[in-house]
């Protein structure tokens, strides 16, 4: 039997069916506190013109952001984002599990530390230098 995905006691069709007010009462105070004085409104719009391409079938592009503060809803869920990380936009494929977190924390903004080998020369410190990649 497969487990179905539950976010506070409710399902994902319930959440979906939820209004916006509704759905920031169940999420922790401070995402409830950003829902309720109102979520970006141009933003939710293209949310939900991507939301009506997804249903008519054809594949809807990402939905490009700055706004790596929007906190995630129950209407993104499916749908993919790009998210702006400082130099470049990162896609990211929304899920259930993702509900009530905020966009940047799903986008790291920081490449990792690629430890290199010293060049002819080089002193031994200089090996934490970053490679390019």
């Amino acid at each position: 039997m497969a487990k179905t995905f539950l976010f506070r006691g409710k399902t994902l069709e319930e959440l979906q069916g939820m209004r916006l007010e509704e759905f920031a009462k169940l999420c922790r105070s401070r995402q409830k506190r950003s829902l309720l004085r109102g979520f970006n409104k141009p933003l939710l719009k293209r949310i939900e013109k991507a939301a009506e391409a997804q249903k008519t079938g054809k594949e809807p592009k990402p939905v490009r952001t700055h706004r790596r503060s929007a906190i995630v809803i129950p209407k993104m869920v499916g749908l993919q984002f790009a998210v702006y990380r400082g130099n470049s936009f990162e896609t990211v494929e929304i899920k259930p599990i993702m509900l009530g977190h905020y966009l940047g924390e799903l986008v790291l903004t920081r490449k990792r530390l690629l430890h290199g080998k010293a060049g002819i020369g080089a002193t031994r410190s200089s090996t934490a230098i970053s490679q390019r990649g």
